[in-house]
């Protein structure tokens, strides 16, 4: 492990914050904490935590004693010192004479101690921090130091390796009765530089921020050279004898699989982060992979992101996808039943009174290929794929030493059950399109970037693809989503964009097909090559888009929405506008076809009949000479219609999230136009 501490990077970190008015402890404090949170084999995703007691101003000007910690939310790799809520200490320090405290009055009593009331809660392990003695301590989930601790004689490994450096404490669960045995172990052993909390973690601490710093390097390089001794490990590879299944054919399966059912059209659905390398392929492609790859997660917080076990499939054969989705079925089912019976056991032992969380996997293991994380999100699958990730390099790594053991499942109950966590449960609802991948073509223009941003702001893990690679990126970005550079007219094009947005996030459940242009020309002197061209686009791309989404969301088997942007054209053609308008109505009937064809799989069909929008589609040159032609001015031109209204780029986007959420209805087309008699549809 390389130790990154830098004096000159510590003295830049203090002057720059000295401005701000922190002091050199709280800059030092941040400075390491970003250290250690910057390396994910240390900490990952707001693993971990740090401290330093300090002296502050208090809101009556009394400089006081108090203590910094993490606060909840905060990420030690990008922390700040507003990261680190400041507490009274001395209170703090009252407390450990007590027998007992309930992790709800801890909570309580912590923010009751807060400098500054409208701070993030601080770390459930602020006691732990309070009542050691040292200036800086810091907390990891080292992957090396769990490694040797995940065993079944992980105590006496550690003690093995660290001799009288460490103390080895049994695993207590967080909370105030692993802050006082933390304590009363520091107590019994005051010459250690660390303490390692058996199968959790990793504290150390010192009089500087350098010294806790250093202490923790050299004991996690400690840990990686014992392991490096050691043999490599090697499991057997388990026979493959036939061409693997692509990811973007498998992960829509495994999505849908992983799907639940709330009736009425209404699915709840995951987002899928894939993740291969040769370490995950030697992990996932064992011929042991259904015994190994159970045994549990390498420290209880990563049980809230990823369950303790994941759903592990047999190897995908390419010429067998028909079958392999009835095997991920009934795969995915069995896995359900199983974690409802370790809910009901345990729950069972606490008095019932706990509350089942969704019994999918969070992580899949698929041979031949890698693994998915999932969660209701792209970031949580992210998360949860990352866990997974860390959690393959530990086994293997612990593996070499003996035999990696996680912690016995009631424990980790206790911690996935844990009563701060499920106090949480139903307070917050998700947003009307968590959980849904939405594909949008011409994400680059007007109408495709307002509804790529709305659709994103009500949940929607956004797919942009635009011609312009450029546009679809920067939109994307804007939106958090996935940005593709992606020419609708052609095959290929669509082909390799589908398979990246099923990589990405495992599936499609809206296709907003708004890519568009319009030429001029008289009918009865329109080129071929013009109409063929307007055809290619504002049809035959609608259509070649359709096709490859229905493939997936049959395959998911959770239904979906084809949503096309027909203009008004479809419906009120405009002299000189024939190459635009009757692909465009051909387009509409398209929609139609879908609605009829597939509405038996759930996926419904709708349109939007848009007019008179400063787009892609009408740009300024053609509304001043549209407004010139009518004698109107842009103003008048654009809100010519029964409301006087202009209509923006915004309101078409809201008329493709009203049926991507109307789960009744299909076939439907709905104008946006602000009031036009000749275009209106009934």
């Amino acid at each position: 492990m390389k130790n990154l501490w830098s004096d000159v990077d510590a003295d830049v970190v203090v002057a720059n914050y000295a401005k701000d008015g922190v002091n050199s402890d709280l800059a030092l404090r941040v400075y390491t904490s970003r250290l250690i949170g910057g390396v994910p084999a240390l900490v990952i995703h707001g693993g971990g935590n740090t401290s330093v007691k300090t002296t502050m101003k208090d809101f009556l000007g009394n400089e006081v004693d108090v203590l910094c910690v993490k606060g909840s939310g905060w990420d030690l790799a990008t922390i700040e010192p507003a990261g680190l809520p400041a507490l009274y200490r001395e209170p703090l320090t009252q407390v450990r004479s007590w027998a007992e405290m309930s992790d709800e009055d801890m909570v309580k009593f912590q923010r009751l101690n807060l400098l500054d009331p409208a701070s993030p809660n601080p770390s459930v392990e602020t006691l732990l921090h309070a009542f050691l003695p040292h200036k800086f301590v810091d907390h990891s989930h080292t992957k090396a130091v769990l490694s040797v601790s995940d065993q079944k004689d992980g105590m006496a490994i550690c003690k093995e390796i660290y001799g009288g450096k460490v103390a080895v404490l049994p695993y207590v669960m967080p909370g105030f009765s692993l802050a006082k045995a933390t304590a009363d172990l520091y107590d019994r052993h005051p010459d250690i530089e660390g303490i390692v909390l058996h199968k959790h973690g990793l504290f150390t601490f010192g009089d500087t921020a350098k010294q806790s710093y250093d202490r923790m390097i050299k004991l996690v390089s400690m840990a990686e050279k014992y392991i490096a001794s050691k043999p490599a490990y090697r499991p057997q590879k388990t026979d493959m004898n036939a061409r693997a299944a692509k990811i973007g054919d498998i992960a829509p399966i495994i999505r849908g699989a992983c799907s639940v059912d709330n009736g009425g059209g209404d699915f709840s659905r995951l987002v899928m982060d894939f993740r291969t390398s040769r370490k995950i392929r030697t992990f996932v492609d064992s011929e042991n992979i259904a015994k190994d790859g159970r045994r549990g997660v390498m420290t209880p917080d990563h049980i809230i992101r990823t369950k303790n076990k994941p759903l592990i499939l047999p190897f995908a054969a390419a010429l067998h996808m028909d079958s392999y989705k009835d095997t991920v079925a009934k795969e995915v089912s069995k896995y359900r039943k199983t974690y409802i019976k370790y809910f009901e056991k345990n729950n069972k032992k606490c008095g019932g009174i706990k509350t089942m969380l969704d019994p999918s996997p969070r992580v899949t293991y698929a041979p031949g290929l890698g693994l998915f994380g999932m969660g209701a999100n792209a970031k949580a699958a992210s998360v949860a794929a990352d866990l997974a990730e860390i959690l393959v390099a530990t086994i293997l790594d612990a593996d070499r030493v003996g035999r990696y053991e996680a912690l016995p499942e009631h424990e980790l109950f206790d911690m996935e059950y844990w009563s701060l966590e499920q106090a949480k449960l139903g307070k917050s609802k998700p947003l009307p399109l968590a959980g849904q991948v939405a594909v949008i073509t011409g994400g680059g223009g007007t109408i495709g970037a307002a509804t790529a941003r709305l659709f994103a702001a009500q949940g929607a893990e956004v797919a942009v693809l635009d011609r312009d690679s450029k546009a679809a990126k920067t939109v994307a970005n804007e939106c958090g989503g996935l940005g593709v550079g992606c020419d609708v007219t052609n095959t290929k094009d669509i082909d390799a964009a589908f398979r990246t947005v099923c990589e990405t996030y495992g599936g499609v459940d809206i296709l907003v097909s708004n890519a568009g242009a319009a030429w001029q020309s008289a009918m009865d002197e329109m080129d071929d090559d013009l109409l063929r061209r307007s055809f290619e686009l504002n049809f035959f791309a609608h259509n070649k888009m359709a096709q490859q989404a229905v493939r997936i969301m049959k395959a998911q088997g959770t239904g979906g929405a084809l949503l096309f942007n027909v203009s008004k054209q479809a419906v009120n053609p405009g002299a000189n506008f024939g190459a635009y308008g009757l692909p465009k109505a051909a387009t509409m009937f398209l929609m139609r076809q879908y609605a009829l064809e597939c509405g038996q799989y759930g996926i419904r069909a709708n349109a939007v009949n848009a007019d008179r929008i400063r787009s892609g589609l009408l740009d300024d040159k053609m509304i001043a000479g549209r407004s010139k032609a009518r004698g109107l001015s842009e103003a008048d031109y654009l809100g010519g219609n029964l409301l006087g209204l202009e209509v923006l780029a915004e309101d078409v986007a809201q008329a493709f999230l009203h049926h991507a959420l109307s789960l009744k209805t299909t076939g439907d087309v709905t104008t946006v136009d602000g009031g036009n008699v000749s275009a209106m549809m009934r």
